[in-house]
């Protein structure tokens, strides 16, 4: 077993290696321009990528009050949440079908310290939550921006209206549907709903029959969380969305080498905050939309342009974030790998 898991663990090594060639060869821009932006950044680029740093820390906080809910939770350190999470987070970036390659991962390596049961529904509620707090973070992005419209700040059109109108109808759908999974749990559910897929009919019917009590077993855990651990649940919650708004401080930070600061002041930078976030909602929205593509080549790039331009900056200065957001990916894809490598040899 323990090869088995070895050759698997070797071929997500692999597989973010290639992820990392291919980002650098698809680049909208050549190496020369490249180096132009690295060089415009300049020191900025240290508090860009360093922000991550607090990101992941917030994100393994929120996994890690979920892996704390089972009592063979605390079999699991700290530090290893927190490895494990970059890591899940550079596979997720590295692989196509919205991100899925960093969960399998997540789920082989913590089953190593707690029941395989307890590792695989622990990764499927945080996954759950990651993308609960997506939903919650463009909800609440859209009030934002109607705040700000309010005030002068922004621009309102009856197009926008009609966008928003449909968008907060899109995340009251996804609330009612999250809010069933967490009550009944979502996996068997899924499993079925694959078997609808043609030529998957047949998979799906054998390994519901040849796993049935444990993937029953995984939906009643699912379920668990909300039902008798509401404190967990909801913290987890806030944490990822917290994140959101700490990853926003990116942005935030391009902006500022442009100038963008509404006067200097505590409420001008405030305000440019303020923008950061919902240009990190639009964005993020746009590439999880049309998530199907590897590492979102060109979705995200896309998302910065059309956000940035939205709130009337230039074009020019979407296409410059979008870069370093770029580089800022492969540089954690980096260490998420080089973290895997490091765990086996230990």
């Amino acid at each position: 077993m323990k090869w088995t898991k070895q050759r698997l663990n070797n071929l997500f090594f692999f597989l973010g290696l290639a992820a990392v060639v291919v980002m650098m060869l698809t680049f909208d821009v050549s190496f020369v321009e490249l180096w132009q932006h690295l060089c415009h950044a300049g020191y900025w680029l240290v508090p860009i990528v360093g922000v991550w740093i607090f990101v992941y820390a917030i994100n393994a906080w929120s996994w890690g009050t979920i892996i704390r809910s089972y009592p063979d939770g605390n079999k699991v350190s700290t530090l290893r949440i927190y490895r494990l999470t970059i890591t899940g987070y550079a596979l997720n970036y590295a692989t196509p079908v919205g991100g899925l390659g960093g969960e399998p991962y997540r789920i082989m390596e913590l089953s190593k310290d707690m029941g395989n049961q307890h590792a695989t529904s622990s990764v499927i509620l945080y996954a759950m939550m990651h993308f609960f707090a997506h939903f919650w973070f463009w909800f609440t992005s859209i009030f934002l921006y109607l705040a700000l419209a309010a005030i002068g700040d922004l621009p309102m059109t009856p197009l926008l209206g009609i966008l928003f109108t449909l968008a907060i109808l899109f995340c009251l759908t996804a609330f009612y549907i999250f809010s069933k999974g967490y009550r009944n749990g979502l996996v068997v559910k899924l499993i079925r709903w694959i078997g609808k897929i043609p030529g998957l009919k047949g998979w799906s019917a054998r390994f519901l029959t040849n796993h049935d009590e444990a993937l029953h077993n995984i939906d009643e855990q699912i379920a668990a969380l909300h039902k008798q651990d509401k404190r967990a649940f909801y913290t987890s919650l806030l944490l990822e969305y917290l994140s959101r708004v700490v990853q926003s401080s990116e942005v935030l930070f391009m902006l500022l080498l442009f100038g963008i600061d509404g006067g200097g002041d505590f409420a001008g930078i405030t305000l440019t905050f303020l923008h950061a976030i919902l240009i990190v909602s639009f964005t993020t929205l746009f590439a999880n939309l049309i998530g199907f593509l590897p590492m979102q080549l060109g979705v995200q790039e896309g998302g910065f342009v059309l956000s940035i331009a939205a709130l009337g900056l230039s074009a020019a200065l979407g296409i410059f974030v979008s870069i370093i957001c770029r580089v800022r990916e492969i540089i954690w894809i980096v260490i998420g790998i080089g973290l895997m490598k490091i765990n086996n040899e230990k």
